[in-house]
């Protein structure tokens, strides 16, 4: 999935002629639609994405191939994915999401502390979930005082957590 990015979900089917209730993983919802073909998460499947109005916790929208209430039922919870190379680039300090997984964690002093296995927001902002090797994993917050340097190029990321976080 590395040339691909998730950029949402179908939360289930909306209407009775074959329309979806889109959930967009997008900064501007609507943007979604411009990424078009959507592709399954095993990219067998793929999609144009024609936007109707919005609805709550999401969007309308019709697939293509896509013609009846059960047959957009039957997509409940597929990801869609798009090719990383239609979405936008972002400024330097910002990142996607799929970039960050998989990253090296390394402390001020250098010390290798694990590797960032999700990216989580309940709300409050981005968090980065670790998985440290032998104890677990931690949830740290993603920003710039704690993060202070993310080098996609090495693959790393270099934190200063609070203390007693990683003992």
């Amino acid at each position: 999935m590395g040339e691909r990015v998730c950029v949402g979900a179908i939360a289930g089917a909306f209407g009775v002629r074959g329309e979806v209730r889109l959930k967009s993983f997008c900064a501007q919802p609507e943007a979604i639609g411009a990424y078009a073909p959507l592709y399954t998460e095993d990219g067998k499947r793929s999609f144009t994405v024609k936007l109707g109005s919005p609805v709550p916790n999401g969007l309308s929208a019709r697939l293509s191939g896509i013609a009846s209430r059960e047959e957009a039922e039957a997509l409940r919870g597929t990801r869609l994915y798009a090719d990383r190379d239609k979405l936008p680039s972002l400024p330097d300090d910002e990142f996607y999401h799929a970039d960050l997984i998989g990253l090296t964690v390394l402390d001020t002093g250098g010390t290798e502390l694990g590797r960032v296995t999700s990216v989580q927001n309940h709300g409050a902002g981005d968090l980065l979930e670790i998985q440290i090797p032998a104890k677990g994993s931690a949830l740290i917050p993603f920003t710039l005082a704690i993060v202070p340097t993310v080098d996609l190029a090495s693959g790393r990321v270099i934190v200063d957590p609070p203390e007693g976080l990683f003992e």
